[in-house]
């Protein structure tokens, strides 16, 4: 598939609709085809794909939406879904992992999203002046500078030693211009940082090319071992808040909030944090930069 991406009005971004038909053909010969769904606009891609899963929904089905009006996040929190101006993706998985791997799905997941938008800003006519690098920030956030543009959202159904399902929902913030006060700080878009429009269709079909290859070999029992060494290595290169970040580990964590720099992955993928008191491992909770003191 080539890929042009032209300059484009605030008027045209918001009427630009999915090509359901193309999609279908874009991604003919994976294991994606034929197995979409679309609405103009729904509570939630991930709720709705968890309930679909649970009633038997195969595998690699694909949910997305123009709005959410109750789009979800990580931590309970809400995610800004606004009519047309980003991809709201979830896609069902049914992973041959144990309930404790799940986590690395969020790592690839990640992965494929900046893939995705390094291959789009590698081909932009005219190119631009500074191309963009997304930066992953542990686990499942993708920043522009300071400022966040995507969110991933894994939610499983699991027994106590198999994975029945997993929902991965991805939330990519593409046209917005500006986003409520509260958030402005906090939020930016792919057409705030380039001043262009990035047609969501041409990203939905490059994701999902580069999710199911950075998944798929997690769930193969002969490949996974190499493949999560692999994953390490690369979300360690692709990200500068693995290594030597001061940071603030408190949301959602169970020994409340602490302060150290970050000292790379363990073997299973979570976040190793130096601390005064020690090296802490972060199973979960959510990861800011800390304040100079």
């Amino acid at each position: 598939m080539n890929y042009q991406i032209q300059h484009a009005s605030p008027a045209d971004a918001e009427v630009e609709p999915y090509d359901l038909t193309a999609l279908n053909a874009n991604l003919s010969g994976t294991p994606y085809q034929n197995k979409f769904h679309y609405y103009p606009t729904i509570p939630s891609t991930n709720t709705h794909a968890m309930q679909q899963a649970a009633a038997g929904a195969p595998e690699y089905t694909v949910y997305f939406a123009d709005e959410q009006t109750a789009g979800r996040g990580r931590g309970g929190h809400t995610w800004h879904s606004a009519p047309g101006s980003g991809l709201y993706v979830s896609v069902l998985l049914r992973p041959r992992i144990v309930p404790a791997d799940a986590l690395w799905l969020s790592l690839a997941a990640g992965l494929a999203v900046r893939e995705a938008v390094l291959q789009l800003t590698a081909i932009l006519i005219p190119p631009l002046a500074t191309p963009l690098a997304p930066d992953l920030r542990w686990p499942n956030d993708l920043l522009l500078g300071t400022r966040k543009f995507c969110g991933i959202l894994t939610e499983l159904h699991a027994e106590a030693t198999r994975v029945r399902h997993v929902v991965i929902g991805i939330g990519i913030n593409v046209h917005q211009q500006s986003f409520p006060p509260e958030l402005s700080a906090l939020a930016t878009s792919l057409h705030i940082e380039t001043g262009r429009s990035w047609p969501r269709q041409q990203i939905l079909v490059a994701l999902l090319k580069s999710l199911h290859n950075q998944t798929a070999p997690l769930s193969e029992p002969d490949a996974a071992p190499a493949a999560r060494l692999d994953l390490i290595e690369r979300v360690e290169a692709a990200s500068t808040w693995i290594r030597n970040k001061q940071v603030i580990v408190g949301e959602g964590s169970a020994e409340g909030p602490f302060r150290g720099t970050t000292a790379g992955l363990d073997e299973r993928g979570f976040l190793l944090v130096d601390t005064p008191s020690g090296l802490r491992t972060v199973l979960s909770g959510g990861v800011r930069a800390a304040p100079p003191q």
